[in-house]
């Protein structure tokens, strides 16, 4: 990343004159946080991508039309966790249009402008006199340093909260950008992330906020996968409000998003269901950035990699085995990789390496275990062009699946 963006802390309220909230309404029977609002200040446009499901909730499509019959000028969103309020019937509509009016009545706004995301179990749906009852305290709880509380309020099986924030000096004045997200099981996102929220207090054209979000999201949510499975309710909602950014400076704005949407998709990786560490894979010397994150992808995705990690083995045949059916044409030749800093093969033939030395590497970065480091890294280069991508995934325990076999029981 760019020197000019710099960490600071925070989320999505660090962005000028955006509040949140986030509140227990009732909606989970163990009485954490369930209930989030997100409200941008007047004269904010919205970009959103959702889901490619054709499983989707209610909310999604009601997202979706809202954005477009807005033109991106919506003011808030409303989440809810514990219900996907997915696969519901009627209800899911009718309990979404019910919640967004009664929003929008509070607000003083219209029902247009009001967003909403759910998550949770899919066929179940939300508890609604709960949430209408609850939403003038979210409301009353509003503030500017509200986003760890909505960051709290959106989770499921997660075991932390995913909020992030740099700022940088563009055109002359300080610039913020905060981001949240949710998301831990079910994460092999087509679209964007399982549940998250940017925010960045500067002005844009919608069409123009709407293509640079949508190329963030490309390169970082759609890149990241815990267990290969695609959510019924991936949202990404991103907000921009404040004085015009010149055009000149929205590449270094877009190079910020991109660092922030990283920082949260990583994070929702390492925070997979029963991971141990973060996996990254690297691919090098492919022909285009998407061929690139394709085979990234595939191999993060690899339940035979994934359990390899898990077991500190390097069978690195299992990587090679993933490049091959990514549907993206190199030689065999050309095939050089890495487990960490151990090259495995080089111009397509095994080395010879220690075997040892590289189940040790992965086994210090699980848990952080190695100098507060939890990321195991692979590098595959399969050819001479001049491109690369990256994914991020997690290893597959047995955690995982029993997880998810009681989930609902």
């Amino acid at each position: 990343m760019s020197s000019k963006w710099s960490p600071i802390p925070g989320g999505i309220t660090v962005a000028r004159g955006f509040k949140a909230s986030g509140i227990s309404a009732g909606l989970k029977s163990s009485g954490k946080p369930d209930l989030a609002l997100l409200v941008a200040p007047k004269g904010a446009v919205c970009a959103g991508t959702f889901t490619q499901s054709l499983a989707r909730a209610a909310c999604v499509d009601l997202c979706i039309e809202r954005l477009k019959v807005t033109a991106g000028r919506t003011r808030a969103v409303l989440i809810n966790s514990g219900q996907a309020n997915a696969c519901t019937g009627d209800r899911g509509l009718i309990d979404s249009l019910r919640a967004t009016q009664a929003l929008a009545d509070q607000l003083g706004l219209m029902p247009d402008e009001m967003l909403i995301c759910s998550t949770g179990v899919i066929g179940v749906p939300i508890p609604i006199h709960n949430l209408l009852a609850s939403l003038e305290h979210l409301i009353d709880s509003l503030n500017e340093g509200g986003g760890s509380d909505a960051a709290k309020a959106i989770l499921t099986t997660d075991l932390v909260d995913k909020q992030f924030a740099f700022e940088a000096n563009l055109g002359g004045r300080c610039v913020h950008i905060g981001g949240m997200a949710k998301g831990s099981g079910m994460i092999h996102p087509n679209m964007s992330t399982m549940l998250g929220y940017l925010t960045c207090d500067v002005g844009l054209p919608v069409d123009a906020w709407q293509s640079m979000v949508t190329r963030v999201v490309e390169n970082s949510f759609n890149a990241v996968s815990v267990d290969g499975d695609s959510s019924t309710n991936d949202s990404l909602v991103a907000f921009a409000a404040g004085e015009t950014l010149a055009a000149e400076y929205w590449d270094d704005l877009e190079e910020g998003l991109m660092a922030l949407a990283q920082h949260l998709a990583k994070a929702i990786a390492r925070d997979g269901e029963g991971a141990n560490c973060l996996l990254e894979v690297v691919v090098k010397g492919t022909a285009s950035a998407a061929e690139a994150q394709r085979i990234a992808r595939t191999i993060v995705s690899s339940a035979l990699v994934k359990t390899a990690v898990h077991g500190c083995d390097p069978n690195w045949g299992r990587i090679l085995a993933a490049a091959g059916r990514a549907g993206v044409k190199f030689m065999p030749e050309d095939v050089c990789l890495w487990i960490g800093p151990i090259q495995l093969m080089e111009a397509g033939k095994p080395l010879r390496f220690d075997a040892h030395a590289a189940s040790r590497y992965i086994k210090e970065r699980m848990n952080g275990a190695y100098l507060n480091d939890d990321c195991v890294s692979i590098c595959l280069v399969i050819g001479h062009g001049i491109w690369e991508g990256s994914a991020w995934g997690c290893d597959l325990s047995d955690q995982y699946v029993r997880i998810n076999a009681d989930y609902t029981t």
